[in-house]
């Protein structure tokens, strides 16, 4: 038993002695097997520049390391390596630099990976273009390096440029006019400013003002800045900063209450590409904010990704486990490198004089990477789609997408074609600052800001439009008129208060101070923050400031006193009927008494007698059925038929003639005493024209003699220049805007018309600064105060009930004499009754005496055998 144990155990001990041969063989192979492989492949050195110190730095760093890692691990054939030469740049530009300098001339490296930010890029861009070295910066954003047109500069993110018309199309879609971009003092805050203005211009949104915080600033620095933005009426603000900085903003932002209802805060890819992939936002107090950020879409390899990266956070307990894009960017920027460094070997042997190639097939590469589409376009990466993201508490919830062919949409699998969307409906439902549901406006009112400054005209002439008054104090004005009640109630049909207050626009001596271009003027200078009067809507004003949807009517006209054109000559009774309608009624009197004749002649003893006798009784027959007093009997049926319908048109004709007569006589025939311009011109007449008024300036292009123009100051002064006349030195004529002159009428109706030509303007609006947030809303009043019984109302109180003038002498100067036009149906039922008639007389004639006849014409006809 002893000695079996003692062999079993010199078995075993053998046993294992074999087995531990067995694994060093097959060690000694795999490492020959290594070392064969390293012996066969290539090193290529690449600097990478980053601060280690930073997240993004040790983000960067690992990205990139587990980039080449999972890149051979696939491709173990490719015959080069990419060796790291890894330099800390410790935040500083002038580190980056020198560390740059010295990979490229002591390393020499055939590409370098960073830096991290544009300012440090901006210096190293330039020793590689001057060593031709590419260099692959993942994060460095800032517009401002596209400046300087390296080609060796390869941009492996998405430039800040490329994001300006997602937040355009924000803008747009919500209908905000004035955006305040908040952005760093640093050239990456500064880059994209241009770009963006440039974009919200597109949508008409202005920028009144640009908030510039300083990198460095303290939070009593930023706590003014914010101060002085709650005191200007614009609400939407876009910032463009860091994501430390952003951080201290809006914390600050937080705390002085402007993370409250009314406020939009819109921010960048800025702080949106650093949000993390892996834990909720932190440290970051956003609620309500919207973003723009670019689109990685998820898919298997992305989750496999980011679960390697947690585990292995985990494993070394790292308290940096955050991952932003610029980290999936940093691994795909490392695996297109390492991709372009083995087709550039796998041609050449020498890789001293090839950064040229590699550049070339680096900028040419295009992968399916983590962050989705690799594609380097024109040196930097293209940029697909976007997230619209809105930040509720430390989560960030994606509320749509926008792309550069479809806009805004609720996703990606859009199906319309070619419809480019700025419609907030494909938006989903969003969560604003101080927790609430519907859109802010974009502007307000600041309380802390004075009532807003209305100027008014101060003018002697039409004053139911406006009428400035002293009030019971020298230090009072009393401001009325249809103008001002239409601003009041446009102003209270408002959603909200706006505070307001009127300022005449006068001098000390109580004049005013100027024309109505110089009052409209006043509102660009500042001077009042609006106008409201009898001020026209014009193009040239337009310019400067802006103008409301008119609320009165619009055109300039000419006005001209009327003449009684009433005729009293001793031939009047000849002016109802026209010649045609004289003529026509003689004949047909004649005609009817032939016809009664041919019909009674033969019967009748009426109509019987000599030759003068019958001509005397059918003429004094059919003209006595004038006035009905014919005696002669009608035998004939025929005769009688014919006579009842001739007196059927003899009455109205009788009738009509009456009724005009009686209107010339008796009703006051009005025409105007010049037709137009040109009839004015010809007989060297005055015209005259509103003091202080733009109608000067359209009467000119009728190219009519300055010395023939006559000014006139109010209405009063209009009815004496009529009275007096071009001779006396008054005026045939004026022009002035239809209200004016409608409200001129309706105390003088019978004394003056409108005659044409009218020259079209557009009406009376109120006037408020260029882009003023307060325009759409006040025009959107205008329309509803102009169309509901307010208006009537106001109208009503200002100018009475209206009275029925014509609105041009068109009407008085129609004829009222009567035409054959309005008569010749009658004749021609008279014509076909006696057509008729007299076809059956000449049949019964012929019938009755058919045997005479007969025989007539068979003498005829044997006359005519016989010869």
């Amino acid at each position: 038993m002893h000695e079996f144990r003692s062999r079993l155990s010199d078995f075993v001990m053998r046993k294992n002695h074999l087995v531990s041969l067995f694994f060093c063989l097959v060690l000694m192979i795999i490492s020959k097997g290594m070392a064969t492989s390293q012996s066969s492949t290539v090193p290529v050195n690449v600097g990478v520049i980053l601060d280690k110190d930073t997240w993004a730095g040790k983000m960067g760093l690992r990205c990139i390391s587990m980039a080449l890692n999972d890149f051979y691990a696939s491709h173990g054939h490719y015959k080069t390596r990419l060796v790291l030469n890894v330099r800390d740049s410790n935040r500083s530009v002038v580190r980056a630099a020198l560390t740059a300098l010295d990979l490229l001339k002591n390393v020499k490296v055939q590409a370098i990976i960073g830096p991290v930010t544009s300012m440090q890029a901006n210096f190293v861009i330039n020793l590689g273009e001057h060593s031709q070295v590419p260099i692959i910066s993942f994060s460095a954003t800032s517009a401002s390096l596209s400046s300087l047109r390296s080609e060796y500069f390869i941009r492996a993110t998405h430039i800040d440029t490329c994001q300006v018309k997602a937040i355009s199309s924000l803008v747009q879609a919500f209908g905000w006019r004035a955006v305040v971009p908040v952005y760093a003092d640093t050239e990456f805050g500064e880059g994209v400013i241009p770009f963006l203005t440039d974009a919200l211009q597109e949508v008409n949104a202005r920028i009144p003002y640009r908030s510039v915080i300083h990198p460095s600033a303290s939070d009593a620095e930023i706590a003014a800045e914010l101060y002085k933005l709650m005191t200007m009426q614009t609400r939407v603000f876009v910032v463009h900063m860091p994501p430390d900085l952003g951080s201290q903003f809006f914390a600050k932002a937080n705390e002085v209450g402007m993370m409250s209802k009314d406020y939009v805060w819109i921010i960048t890819t800025g702080i949106t590409n650093h949000f993390s992939m892996v834990e909720p936002l932190v440290n970051i107090p956003m609620p309500g904010v919207l973003g723009v950020k670019p689109h990685v879409p998820r898919r298997k390899r992305l989750d496999h990704f980011i679960t390697r990266w947690k585990w292995k956070s985990r494993q070394k307990n790292s308290v940096d486990a955050n991952l932003s894009i610029f980290g999936l960017w940093a691994y795909d920027a490392t695996t297109a490198l390492a991709m372009a460094v083995e087709k550039v070997g796998a041609r050449h042997s020498s890789y001293n004089s090839n950064h040229k190639h590699l550049r070339e097939v680096l900028a040419s590469t295009r992968l399916h990477g983590l962050s989705g589409d690799f594609h380097i376009v024109n040196g930097q990466l293209h940029s697909s789609a976007f997230q619209i993201v809105n930040i509720i508490g430390n989560v960030e919830r994606v509320i749509g997408f926008w792309t550069e062919k479809n806009g805004i949409s609720k996703g990606l699998n859009f199906t319309s074609r070619n419809i480019y969307s700025t419609s907030k409906q494909n938006l989903g439902a969003i969560v604003w600052p101080g927790e609430t549901t519907y859109a802010p406006k974009g502007w307000v009112i600041p309380t802390n800001k004075k009532k807003l400054r209305v100027g008014v005209p101060v003018n002697d002439g039409f004053s139911a439009f406006v009428n400035v008054t002293r009030g019971s104090s020298s230090s009072t004005t009393v401001v009325s008129g249809f103008c001002i009640d239409v601003f009041d109630a446009v102003m209270a049909a408002l959603p909200y208060n706006v505070p307001y207050e009127y300022v005449p626009f006068v001098k000390h001596n109580g004049e005013m101070a100027g024309d109505y271009n110089e009052l409209v003027y006043q509102v660009f200078l500042g001077n009042f923050d609006a106008v409201v009067g009898d001020v026209t809507i014009l193009a040239n004003r337009s310019l400067y400031v802006d103008f409301t949807l008119p609320y009165t009517e619009s055109g300039v006209t000419m006005i001209v006193p009327v003449k009684d054109k009433k005729e009293k000559n001793a031939w009047v009774f000849l002016k109802p009927l026209t010649w045609d309608l004289w003529v026509t009624s003689a004949c047909f009197f004649v005609f009817i008494g032939f016809f009664i004749w041919i019909l009674e002649h033969k019967e009748n003893e009426d109509f019987s007698g000599t030759r003068a006798q019958q001509i005397g009784t059918s003429f004094w027959f059919s003209f006595s059925t004038m006035v009905f007093a014919h005696k002669e009997k009608v035998v004939s049926n025929l005769a009688r038929f014919v006579v009842i319908i001739w007196c059927f048109v003899v009455l109205i004709l009788t009738q009509s003639y009456t009724a005009s007569l009686t209107s010339m006589l008796t009703v006051r025939q009005l025409e105007p005493t010049f037709t137009g311009v040109q009839d004015l011109m010809t007989k060297g007449e005055t015209i005259g024209y509103p003091k202080d008024s733009f109608v000067l300036q359209l009467l000119k292009q009728f190219n009519i003699d300055s010395s023939k123009l006559k000014e006139f100051n109010v209405s009063s002064d209009l009815e004496v220049a009529f009275s007096k006349g071009s001779s006396d030195g008054g005026m045939a004529a004026a022009f002035n805007e239809i209200p004016y002159l409608k409200l001129f009428l309706e105390k003088h109706c019978s004394k003056y018309a409108l005659v044409g030509p009218t020259i079209k303007t557009n009406g009376f609006g109120f006037v408020f600064p260029k882009g003023s947030p307060l325009v759409p809303d006040v025009s959107t009043a205008v329309l509803s105060v102009t169309e509901g019984e307010k208006m009537v109302q106001i109208q009503k109180a200002w100018f009475g009930e209206k009275i029925n003038c014509p609105d041009d002498a068109g009407a008085s100067l129609a004829s009222s004499s009567l035409s054959l036009n309005s008569f010749w149906g009658l004749f021609l039922i008279v014509g076909v009754a006696s057509s008729i008639a007299l076809i059956i007389f000449t049949s019964t004639l012929v019938f009755e005496h058919r045997h005479t006849l007969m025989h007539l014409v068979s003498q005829i006809y044997g006359y005519i055998l016989d010869r």
